[in-house]
């Protein structure tokens, strides 16, 4: 039986030492994962941590980490006590170089048949990846206001 996952491609004209950084540096992700910050210290097996004032919404465990081609670590969501009582689920970034772009496979996999986090995760990555595009391409991130929409 096939596992419930997602996958989203983006191509970005970028370096794949700058993608990297955009993906792992909390000091980049506030900035066009609309105020979430990532922290890790990208060791295998230390903890993930994304949140936004102060508090963690997410957290999970470095499983892989090769820079600047890969990165997995499990997720497990803290802010919604409903979508809290699923086992971790787990996301991969992987970074292929194709001339003067990185192709950026983000895999989000490992949820449970009906999970509650999969349809949660399907509308707020490809936002949060449509601003990392368009904040490495152009300087600026997707405004507030279209997440909010």
């Amino acid at each position: 039986m096939h596992k419930p996952e997602f996958v989203y491609v983006t191509y970005i004209e970028t370096t794949p030492e700058k993608l990297w950084q955009a993906l792992t540096d909390g000091h980049f992700t506030e900035r066009y994962w609309f105020g979430y910050r990532f922290d890790s210290s990208l060791k295998i097996g230390t903890p993930t941590a994304l949140g936004k004032d102060g508090k963690v919404t997410d957290e999970g465990v470095v499983i892989e980490c090769d820079p600047p081609k890969r990165l997995v670590y499990t997720w497990h969501p803290l802010y919604d006590p409903e979508l809290a009582k699923e086992t971790p689920s787990r996301v991969s970034y992987d970074l292929v170089q194709h001339g003067d772009h990185v192709k950026l496979t983000v895999t989000h996999a490992g949820f449970p048949e009906a999970s509650k986090v999969l349809p949660s995760i399907a509308t707020g990555w490809p936002l949060v990846l449509s601003s990392l595009k368009s904040f490495l391409e152009s300087g600026r991130p997707l405004p507030l206001s279209v997440m909010q929409s």
